[in-house]
C-alpha cells in the first residue's frame, strides 16, 4: 500500500513540475510520449485538473462528481500500468536500474509537460491565459522598459 501511495505521489508531483527533469539521460520519457495518443495526453491533464480541484481554496470552483474522478483514476492507472509494463518495458527496467526511482520520476514529469502542452496550445486556453492583460497598467509597465 505504501508503494503504491509512493507510486502515486511521484506520478502526481512530477505530472505537475516545470522544472528540469531529473532523468535527462533516461529513454522512458520519450518512449512514454510516443506511446500515448492525443486523447490519452488530454485524459492525464484532465486527472491532473481533478486532482488540483481538491485543493480547499478551488474545490467550490469545479463540481467534479465522484464517479467522473473514480473514472480518470481508473484511465490513468491502466495508462500508466500500459506504459510501464507493455509498451516502455525495456526502457522502464533500464532506466530503473540506471537511476530508480527518480527515473520514473522524471519521466512522468516529460509526460506531463507533454500533456499540459497540449492543451495550453488550444486557442480557448490561450484566450482565458491573455484575459487578464487588459487589467494590466500599461503606464507602469512602460517606466520598467523605458530608458533612463
Amino acid at each position: 500500500m505504501k508503494a503504491k501511495f509512493l507510486l502515486a505521489v511521484v506520478i502526481f508531483v512530477n505530472c505537475l513540475s516545470f522544472g528540469p527533469a531529473f532523468a535527462a539521460e533516461s529513454s522512458l520519457g520519450p518512449c512514454m510520449v510516443d506511446s500515448m495518443t492525443g486523447k490519452e495526453r488530454k485524459e492525464m491533464a484532465r486527472w491532473m485538473f481533478f486532482a488540483i480541484a481538491a485543493h480547499p481554496e478551488i474545490k467550490e470552483y469545479s463540481k467534479v462528481s465522484e464517479i467522473v474522478k473514480n473514472k480518470s483514476d481508473e484511465h490513468l492507472a491502466n495508462l500508466v500500468m500500459r506504459l510501464l509494463t507493455e509498451d516502455c518495458l525495456s526502457q522502464a527496467k533500464t532506466a530503473f536500474k540506471e537511476e530508480g526511482q527518480v527515473a520514473v520520476a522524471g519521466a512522468f514529469e516529460l509526460v506531463g509537460k507533454v500533456a499540459m502542452q497540449e492543451l495550453m496550445m488550444n486557442k480557448d486556453v490561450e484566450h482565458a491565459i491573455a484575459a487578464h492583460v487588459k487589467y494590466l497598467d500599461q503606464d507602469k509597465f512602460r517606466n520598467i522598459y523605458s530608458e533612463k
